[in-house]
């Protein structure tokens, strides 16, 4: 028995479509953390396991999702990401094996329209799939991950993932993922300076840009490249401002 889970706020935009992609999965688990839009009315369209609750973080979310699914197999959905039929065919004839605990799964991420093959976002293996007894969530608030207890096998099909749609949803990202991912290296004890925070935006644009030829992108390749620089940038800038705020 396969499980789908999927955390959601705000994702009236993209949940239809991603819950329509895993329509064949036995169970479909959908974990909202309020949203002010027409999410959870969508996914009560494709399932009755929506639950509603607050916000404590990626890691936390996504393991009370996984705890509320009842499947032997998981998979770990975003909202923003969908299962071609190719990798459905693929899905279920990898959860007939028993030696596998787990799969990765590379990732075809779009932005602002275009998907992206270089850029370091291709491939992009995310461990997605695997054994509800074998697997959990790690703790942290943002980038969290899937821990596996045993060996972990590879599936060739890729994940389709929207990224970003469009620059407005470009700026909201950079602003949130860089404001917690700020909070998570302040408790872990780092510093940053002004001068890190552009060393490090620097060095983030001419890694993906140059070094991970994202120019072969073409314009979004540069918008791309310019964006995890201001992510960057503005993470190391914030984490400057949390420890002058705790002095």
């Amino acid at each position: 028995m396969l499980s789908v889970i999927v955390i959601t706020k705000n994702e009236a935009g993209h949940i239809g479509r991603c819950l329509a992609s895993v329509a064949w999965a036995d169970e479909i688990v959908v974990l909202d953390s309020g949203s002010s839009d027409d999410t959870v009315a969508i996914a009560r369209q494709f399932t009755d396991q929506v639950f509603v609750t607050d916000w404590p973080g990626f890691g936390p979310q996504k393991q009370r999702a996984l705890d509320k699914a009842s499947g032997d197999w998981i998979l770990s959905l975003d909202a923003d990401e969908e299962v071609g039929p190719a990798l459905a065919e693929e899905i279920q004839q990898a959860i007939r094996q028993n030696a596998i605990q787990g799969f990765e799964i590379p990732r075809l991420s779009s932005y602002c329209g275009r998907p992206i093959k270089h850029s370091g976002w291709w491939p992009d293996y995310v461990l997605r799939l695997f054994r509800r007894d074998a697997g959990r969530f790690s703790n942290e608030v943002v980038h969290e991950r899937v821990e596996v207890q045993g060996p972990i096998g590879r599936l060739n099909q890729p994940l389709l993932h929207e990224a970003f749609v469009d620059p407005e949803e470009v700026l909201h990202k950079i602003n949130s993922y860089s404001t917690l991912g700020a909070e998570k290296l302040f408790k872990a004890g780092a510093r940053a300076s002004l001068g890190r925070a552009i060393a490090k935006g620097l060095w983030t644009f001419f890694r993906g840009y140059v070094l991970k030829a994202g120019f072969l992108d073409g314009p979004q390749g540069l918008m791309l490249a310019i964006s995890n620089a201001e992510g960057t940038y503005y993470k190391y800038l914030k984490l400057r401002e949390l420890h002058r705020l705790h002095r």
